[in-house]
């Protein structure tokens, strides 16, 4: 082995605080620039009517906050009447993209957890967080233009915040265990519990990772959807980018937005799954039942919206959740924590009647924690364009997380009464089989699997 490898993977011998300010001002300068090249790209190619290098900062200055969720208030001249203006807010949250900034974040807090003891960890994450803080405020109040309008607190709060999370998740990634990194035992604390509080704790914390497992099939489950529906509009895919003709430079950027939207767009297909549809737009909606759009950008993944469904099979769309709810029930049966039914049967004597009233409640508990926990991704994977009609994106929010909730935990009672069917019996041979197999081989490996052990004698 090197005898100069332990010495590499020291930390720099540089105050705490100071190696945060400088993992996270990589983070936000890489970030930065990824977002920047392709404009310049663009730039280069003659793509902008503005021609000042200034431009292109500013423009990148403010794409890179927009990518973090930070409005940009718009002022622009009407197309139709110069004496016009028109105003709004851009707010769109692409969670494809905001990631870049995130996965670095998430890099720079494992790095800072590695170079800290247990009780130092806050040093490096507040010195990170206020350099970032600076960062995005400098660039707050260096990129606005006449026609763009940045709030600097938000500037400054959002993707701080962001970064934060980022931070923390890293950080306790590389410590392992929030114990090794902020000093506190939580498996220590609940020990001090009595009996009847565990177990209720364990129950109310299974539901919730009920829900968020019906959540996630769920949503996968719909971006397979959406996957197979802009297969099948791939013609119509192609022509938009045919229209459009950006350019190299341009169309690897088209592309790379839409990628970046794509789980946002995944989001929408589960709300459109629920029956609650999403909305392209003021006075639009696009649900199972009815679609209605008007004019859209030149955008060519939105060429994929689905249109023209048989109401009297669009219906079908609304057992995705209920799948993405059957996983749930299944996952609860194998998780073994349903307490509350433990304690009915001791109380009931039919059998019968304390599953069905223990599956009830199982079943709204879930719907409850898959709908508290949707809404969240729900509201902030829509947003506004900022001006025209393209100022509602995405869907209701609390429509999508309540119907979401009520298929999914309609889903989790079916697959908690009927997954034992199989559980049951899962993976246990035949004595024959192992009998055959010995035979076959010639070979006893002592074990008593399959088999009947007789009684010993005294």
């Amino acid at each position: 082995m090197n005898p100069r490898t332990p010495r590499a993977l020291k930390p720099l011998p540089l105050p705490l605080w100071v190696q945060g300010v400088i993992e996270t001002l990589i983070a936000a300068v890489v970030s930065a620039i990824l977002v920047v090249v392709p404009l310049v790209g663009i730039w280069s190619m003659a793509g902008f009517a503005a021609t000042q290098v200034d431009f292109i900062a500013r423009l990148g200055g403010q794409a890179w906050l927009a990518l973090q969720g930070v409005p940009l208030h718009l002022t622009l001249e009407s197309p139709t009447s110069s004496a016009d203006t028109l105003t709004g807010t851009f707010w769109f949250l692409p969670w494809g993209l905001v990631l870049i900034p995130l996965a670095l974040g998430w890099r720079a807090g494992r790095r800072l957890a590695r170079a800290s003891y247990r009780d130092q960890i806050w040093q490096p994450l507040a010195g990170g967080a206020g350099a970032y803080a600076l960062f995005c405020l400098g660039t707050s109040l260096l990129v606005p233009s006449e026609s763009v309008a940045i709030n600097p607190f938000l500037g400054t709060l959002i993707p701080t915040a962001l970064m934060v999370v980022a931070l923390l998740t890293g950080a306790r990634k590389e410590a392992g265990s929030w114990e090794r990194l902020i000093g506190v035992d939580a498996a220590e604390r609940i020990a001090t519990w009595s009996q009847a509080s565990r177990w209720a704790g364990s129950y109310a914390w299974s539901l919730v990772r009920a829900g968020f497992v019906g959540l996630m099939a769920s949503f996968a489950l719909a971006s397979v959807l959406l996957s197979v529906q802009v297969a099948l509009s791939w013609a119509d895919i192609a022509q938009v980018y045919q229209q459009v003709d950006a350019g190299i430079w341009g169309g690897a950027t088209l592309t790379a937005v839409q990628l970046g939207i794509m789980p946002n767009l995944a989001m929408w297909t589960l709300a459109w799954t629920t029956g609650a549809g999403f909305s392209l737009g003021e006075g639009s909606a696009v649900s199972p039942l009815m679609t209605a759009v008007g004019p859209q950008p030149a955008i060519p993944v939105l060429t994929a919206v689905p249109v023209g469904l048989d109401p009297a099979w669009s219906w079908l769309f609304l057992l995705v959740p209920v799948v993405g709810g059957f996983m749930a029930g299944w996952w609860l049966l194998r998780e073994g924590e349903n307490h509350f039914d433990e304690w009915l049967a001791v109380r009931i004597e039919s059998r019968w009647a304390s599953l069905t009233a223990s599956t009830l409640v199982l079943g709204l508990l879930v719907a409850l924690a898959t709908a508290l926990l949707s809404l969240l991704p729900f509201a902030v994977s829509g947003g506004s364009l900022g001006v025209g009609r393209m100022t509602g994106l995405g869907p209701n929010p609390w429509a999508a997380a309540g119907l979401l909730g009520v298929l999914v935990g309609l889903g989790a009672m079916i697959g908690y009464l009927v997954s034992p069917w199989w559980e049951r019996d899962r993976f246990v041979l035949p004595d024959a089989w192992h009998d055959e197999a010995d035979d076959a081989d010639g070979f006893d490996d002592g074990t008593d699997a399959g088999r009947t052990r007789e009684p010993e004698e005294d």
